[in-house]
């Protein structure tokens, strides 16, 4: 049987343009930063992808490359030119890990930042920077990153959004001093990233590469993969049938007992689900959805292995028991609506199965 791979928030699969694109970069060889007529030719097709980059995601300020989305928030959180560091509750890891020292901002129940907090703790910060994502990495929630920039900016502080989960999927106006964009999330190359300015003067330099604000050999074959890949995707990013087979779904599980924890979020996406089945924890599901052929996961793949519950459901002060029992279901660019259906029927059948051992 084949096998389904719904864990897409953590890695999705390579666009076959993507992957022509690197097959290009790699005949490409020579070092970017080389004065030789190599080099300038690598150079070339280095600034035509950047070029690229910068008009499939709208965005008319600068693109350093980075080896992605974890580097290019270390760039931005410990290489600002500002003061204070603030992030919220429901970060991702790679966020609360390059500002470990930062203000926390919670979040209320329903997953959005406490804007009264940030508007209090923006007051006695002198040029703060704030860390926000756009969308949930566990939950799916759109946090309202256009609102929360403007009350930066207010606030005479930089913003710098996560755009991790949004960018190629979505097409914003990011209304922000620095993006954060991994390739990996939207069907581009893993290793590759990048992090957009507004202006180059907002970080120290370090010299070396990418206009010396970076240091290492820049990944041609990967920024020619990650241009390829956004300049493929499109809107809708999923299949509409894709998001009726969940709805029907969310019915389902709300009549069997479980959790659909949409329900309690501020503004849900369509493509990252996360779902409490009765009695059978998180875990125990993971295993049982793998011998069936089906690759889910347990929250952000980067803490997936933790005995600890998800923070950012902690966060939203879900209760330990049901947040134990979560797990998240994320769908991408080549999910179909028969892998989606084989997943509810699998679910379905799981719950029913524990359900009948229980009564």
């Amino acid at each position: 049987m084949t096998r389904i791979y719904l864990d897409h928030a953590a890695t999705t699969p390579l666009r076959p343009e993507a992957r022509e694109a690197m097959l290009r970069g790699f005949e490409i060889w020579a070092n970017p930063s080389s004065p030789h007529a190599d080099g300038r030719a690598a150079r070339a097709a280095l600034e035509d992808a950047r070029a690229r980059v910068k008009a499939a995601l709208n965005w008319d300020g600068e693109v350093i490359f980075t080896s992605g989305a974890s580097e290019a928030a270390a760039l931005a959180l410990n290489r600002a030119r500002g003061g204070a560091r603030l992030v919220s509750a429901v970060e991702h890891d790679a966020m609360l890990r390059a500002a470990p020292d930062a203000t926390v901002i919670p979040v209320t129940s329903d997953g959005a930042v406490d804007l009264d907090v940030l508007r209090r703790e923006l007051a006695v910060s002198d040029k703060p920077i704030v860390g926000i994502q756009t969308i949930n990495s566990e939950t799916g929630n759109l946090q309202d990153f256009c609102e929360i920039a403007d009350i930066v900016d207010e606030a005479g502080g930089l913003s710098v959004i996560d755009a991790s989960q949004g960018a190629g999927k979505f097409r914003f106006r990011y209304p922000a001093s620095m993006v954060i964009v991994s390739a990996h999330k939207f069907g581009g190359p893993i290793g590759i990233g990048a992090l957009l300015l507004s202006d180059y003067a907002l970080l120290e330099p370090v010299g070396g590469h990418e206009r010396g604000y970076r240091r290492g050999t820049e990944n041609l074959p990967g920024a020619l993969g990650m241009a390829a890949a956004l300049e493929a995707g499109g809107e809708p990013y999923l299949s509409w049938d894709c998001h009726a087979v969940m709805e029907q779904f969310a019915t389902e599980v709300r009549a069997i007992g479980g959790t659909w924890f949409a329900d309690r979020l501020d503004a849900p996406t369509g493509y990252i689900h996360a779902v409490a089945m009765p009695g059978v924890s998180a875990k125990a599901q993971l295993m049982r959805f793998d011998l069936r052929g089906i690759s889910i996961s347990q929250g952000s793949a980067c803490s997936s292995g933790s005995l600890h519950s998800s923070h950012v459901l902690q966060a939203m002060q879900v209760p330990e028991e049901e947040a134990q029992r979560a797990i998240r279901i994320s769908f991408g660019w080549s999910t179909t609506r028969e892998e989606v259906e084989r997943f509810v029927e699998a679910w379905l059948a799981m719950a029913r199965q524990d359900a009948e051992r229980s009564a």
